[in-house]
C-alpha cells in the first residue's frame, strides 16, 4: 500500500475551500497534518470557524484546525465577493464539538516543517488563500524552505486576466507581498491560476449529476456550490461557478489531468493597476530560470468525476 501523502491545508474559507478540504479528507492518498487558516474571503475569526465547521461537516473533528494571520503583511485588506457574508453562502454547517486550536498557524508550519527536515519527510502545503501564514514562517526562519515537499497554491492570473482587478487575482492581491516571498523560497512552487480554475466550472449540468448521487454530504454540497454560481457566461463561456480551490488538491491526486507550463513568475508590488498581478515569463524572456510550475490545461470532465465521487464517498 503506498504511504499517504503528507499535507497541511492552509486557507480561508470560503465555499471553494470547503469543497477542497472535503476532497482532501475524502481522499486516502492524502494524510492532512492539519489546517491553517488565514484572513481572506471573510476575517480570521470567521476562516477559523468555517474551517472548524467544514472537518465536523466532513466527520473529521479529529483533524486540527489553528488561526492565523489577521491582516496581509502590507497594503490594503481586501475581502471576498463571492461566497457571502459569513463566508459559506447562505448554508450553516454544523458546529465542530472538538476543543479549539490555540496555536497559531506560523508556529504550527514552523513546527511541522521543522520536523519534516529532522525526519527527512518533506510536506506538501497546500495554499487556499492568501500566502501570509507560510510567508511569515519563511521569512521568520528561510531554512524551512528544506522540508517542503511542493507549495501548491490557488494563486494568479495571466491570460485570463484577474477577478478582483483586471489584472489581480484575489488571494495574490489580498497579500501580493506574501505571495513574492513564497515564490522567493526556493521550494517547488506549483500555481493553479484563474487559467486552469475557470475550466473547472460546476455548470448546471454538472451540480445536477452531482445532486443525483446517494452520500451523506451531497445535499449540502449541492447547497454550496449552487451559491456560489457566478451567473456570468460572458466571462466563464457558459452559466456556472468555478471551483478554484479544489484544482490544488485534485493536482496531487490525479496530476495527468493537467497540462502545466514552466515559467518565471513575480507579482507586481507598487500601487496601481498592476498590485497584485502575477507577471509570468512563459518564454525565457528576462533569463530568469522558471521558480514555477503553472498549471493551464484542465479535463474538465475527469476532474468533476473524481470530486463528484470523492464527496459522495464521504
Amino acid at each position: 500500500m503506498t504511504t499517504p501523502l503528507p499535507v497541511l491545508i492552509d486557507c480561508d474559507p470560503g465555499v471553494d475551500d470547503s469543497i477542497a478540504i472535503l476532497l482532501a479528507l475524502a481522499s486516502p492518498e492524502l494524510e492532512v497534518l492539519g489546517i491553517t487558516t488565514v484572513a481572506g474571503n471573510v476575517p480570521a475569526d470567521r476562516t477559523l470557524e468555517n474551517g472548524r465547521r467544514v472537518v465536523a461537516w466532513a466527520g473529521r473533528p479529529e483533524v486540527p484546525v489553528y488561526p492565523g494571520c489577521t491582516a496581509p503583511l502590507l497594503g490594503p485588506v481586501v475581502r471576498g465577493k463571492y461566497s457571502g457574508a459569513g463566508g459559506l453562502g447562505g448554508t450553516l454547517l454544523p458546529e465542530s464539538a472538538a476543543p479549539a486550536e490555540r496555536d497559531h498557524a506560523v508556529d504550527v508550519l514552523t513546527r511541522h516543517l521543522a520536523a519534516a527536515i529532522a525526519e527527512s519527510r518533506k510536506i506538501t502545503v497546500c495554499v487556499l488563500g492568501p500566502m501570509t501564514n507560510l510567508a511569515v514562517a519563511l521569512a521568520r526562519d528561510p531554512s524551512l524552505a528544506a522540508g517542503i515537499a511542493q507549495v501548491v497554491a490557488m494563486a494568479g492570473a495571466f491570460s485570463t486576466g484577474g477577478n478582483r482587478t483586471p489584472t489581480a487575482e484575489f488571494n495574490v492581491l489580498a497579500d501580493p507581498h506574501a505571495a513574492e516571498i513564497v515564490l522567493r523560497c526556493g521550494a517547488p512552487i506549483v500555481l493553479a491560476p484563474l487559467d486552469v480554475t475557470f475550466q473547472a466550472l460546476a455548470t448546471p449540468e454538472r451540480v445536477q449529476a452531482l445532486k443525483a448521487r446517494d452520500g451523506r454530504l451531497t445535499r449540502t454540497a449541492v447547497e454550496l456550490i449552487t451559491f456560489y454560481d457566478r451567473n456570468d457566461p460572458a466571462r466563464y463561456g457558459e452559466p456556472g461557478g468555478p471551483l478554484h480551490d479544489p484544482c490544488v488538491i485534485a493536482w496531487l491526486l490525479r496530476p495527468k489531468l493537467f497540462g502545466t507550463r514552466e515559467a518565471y513568475v513575480t507579482v507586481g508590488l507598487q500601487p496601481g493597476l498592476g498590485y497584485g498581478q502575477t507577471i509570468g515569463d512563459f518564454f525565457k524572456l528576462t533569463g530568469e530560470t522558471p521558480n514555477a510550475t503553472v498549471l493551464w490545461k484542465l479535463n474538465a470532465p475527469g476532474f468533476f468525476d473524481l470530486l463528484w465521487d470523492r464527496i459522495a464517498a464521504l
